[in-house]
């Protein structure tokens, strides 16, 4: 074992009774129960400190040998969001002009998307998440290995939309293809890659979400319990 490696007690979970774990399991059911993806966002502002808890709160998620291989690109300039709107929707016209296949358009055809993205400069927050697919060391200059690179980041971007939708803000996952287009605009190093952006802030008073979106896959499809 390396001299470096030390450990500290353990003391980070309440000592709940089983009753009240229950019920806590319920409270978060019902709370994540109620978060969809939305697409028609109001532009009415979302104070800074809100998406820093919850970017902070997203660095918490475990990761390969805890590198935590991912950098959030938080946008509010109003230009920028444009440039990324502008950028994205370029891609976007490929995307829905055949590029996606026809099985893939058909599957998004009950959800209404189309190329056109206003989301992008009239949500007051994109957030953008690169994985990191190695570090530099600072002093030295040399690459620093990373683990389980897209598993980590996908955890990092669950805790993330939670926290968010924890917050009572509204999200979407936007991934334009290729992405590369980002790492450019946000100066982001060539080690980075662009994974997606989740938009945040509050829903438009006409947001509606398609009907289909309600439907979730039930516990005895998902599961397999061996007892």
């Amino acid at each position: 074992m390396s001299a470096e490696f030390r450990v500290v007690p353990f003391a980070g979970l309440p000592d709940y009774s089983e009753e009240r774990r229950l019920q806590c399991s319920r409270d978060f059911l019902l709370l994540m129960q109620g978060r969809r993806t939305i697409r028609d966002f109001s532009s009415r502002s979302v104070d800074r400190n809100i998406i820093e808890n919850a970017v902070q709160t997203a660095g918490l998620a475990p990761s390969g040998a805890n590198k935590q291989p991912w950098h959030f690109a938080i946008v509010s300039n109003p230009e920028m969001k444009r440039k990324i709107r502008e950028a994205a929707e370029i891609e976007e016209e490929e995307f829905y002009a055949g590029k996606a296949g026809e099985v893939w358009l058909k599957d998004l055809a009950p959800l209404g998307t189309d190329p056109n993205k206003p989301f992008l400069e009239i949500a007051p927050y994109l957030i953008v998440v690169f994985q990191q697919n190695y570090d530099i060391d600072s002093n030295t200059g040399d690459k620093i290995k990373h683990y389980y690179i897209q598993e980590s980041v996908g955890l990092a971007c669950g805790f993330l939309i939670t926290a968010l939708h924890n917050a009572g803000l509204a999200t979407l996952t936007h991934t334009p293809s290729p992405m590369g287009f980002l790492r450019d605009l946000l100066g982001r190093p060539k080690h980075e890659k662009p994974v997606m952006i989740i938009v945040a802030g509050h829903p438009s008073e006409t947001a509606t979400v398609p009907e289909e979106a309600l439907n979730k896959k039930s516990l005895d499809v998902i599961t397999t319990w061996f007892d």
